[in-house]
């Protein structure tokens, strides 16, 4: 339910503009992004809409990647397909589920539970289809109405970005985007790591340490597998917070990343 504010909002204010040029997403369904009723939002939708929309048009020839949530998967698939061009990815939180590991994926990350309330929400929106649609028919097909009435409520001219990303989607986006690159497009993640450490690229992955919605175990699974990627667990952040809590050590901490891709061996 993100959109480029989860970015601008907070990491882009901390990063040096002359140093780098900076791109912040609306996925496909997503933000101010056209929403398709014909698309299924699978990996490769996602992917050649960034190259359409951001690649190809900016003529990009290097570059890094950053990404939150369920984009970690659209951003290996992303730089995978364009690893000799890459630098480093950057992974924050990733629904990591190695192909090994039987079982649905649906299962480990939207179990079926009454709390606490988040888990609630995930489990309905996930599960069952059609009251996911009529809650998003509600709120997202009239998010301008809600906004208008979150605004007289608040007294403020501006709401919130995290409470416009809300609305901003539409259930046939966020369910088949859940569905196809979280569920369907997980058992391309192995594939997508080996090709990007085989190719040189720097991977990096952060997690907070109370991370309630991606399971601890991603991250630790994906260094078990892959011993390249360097792994960071944040203490006190959960979900969200290690970057829309703290955006300027976070985006220290990438441009740490980026400048040590800059180094040149020389044999």
């Amino acid at each position: 339910m993100g959109s480029s504010h989860f970015w601008t909002e907070t990491v882009f204010e901390h990063i040096e503009k002359d140093d780098y040029r900076l791109f912040a997403i609306d996925l496909l369904g997503f933000g101010d992004s056209p929403k398709p009723r014909d698309s299924f939002y699978t990996l490769r939708d996602h992917v050649e809409t960034i190259e359409r929309s951001v690649i190809k048009p900016h003529q990009l020839d290097s570059f890094h990647v950053v990404a939150h949530s369920m984009g970690c998967l659209i951003a290996l698939a992303l730089a995978a397909k364009h690893s000799n061009i890459v630098k480093s990815v950057t992974l924050v939180a990733p629904p990591y589920f190695p192909s090994s590991v039987e079982g649905s994926v649906l299962n480990r990350i939207a179990k079926k539970r009454l709390w606490p309330p988040l888990a609630f929400g995930t489990a309905v929106m996930s599960w069952y289809e059609h009251i996911g649609r009529c809650v998003c028919f509600i709120i997202c097909k009239h998010h301008k109405i809600w906004e208008w009435l979150i605004k007289l409520y608040m007294g403020k001219r501006e709401i919130p970005w995290k409470i416009k990303d809300i609305t901003r989607h539409t259930h046939h986006s966020a369910w088949h985007s859940m569905h196809n690159v979280i569920c369907g497009g997980s058992k391309f993640a192995d594939e997508h790591l080996e090709t990007l450490i085989n190719s040189g690229v720097k991977i990096h992955l952060m997690q907070g340490d109370r991370d309630k919605i991606v399971p601890s175990h991603c991250s630790s699974n994906m260094k078990r597998k892959f011993p390249a990627v360097e792994v960071d667990i944040i203490a006190g952040a959960d979900h969200d917070s290690m970057i829309s809590g703290r955006g300027e050590e976070f985006a220290e901490k990438l441009e740490s990343i980026w400048c040590s891709c800059r180094t040149v061996s020389v044999t």
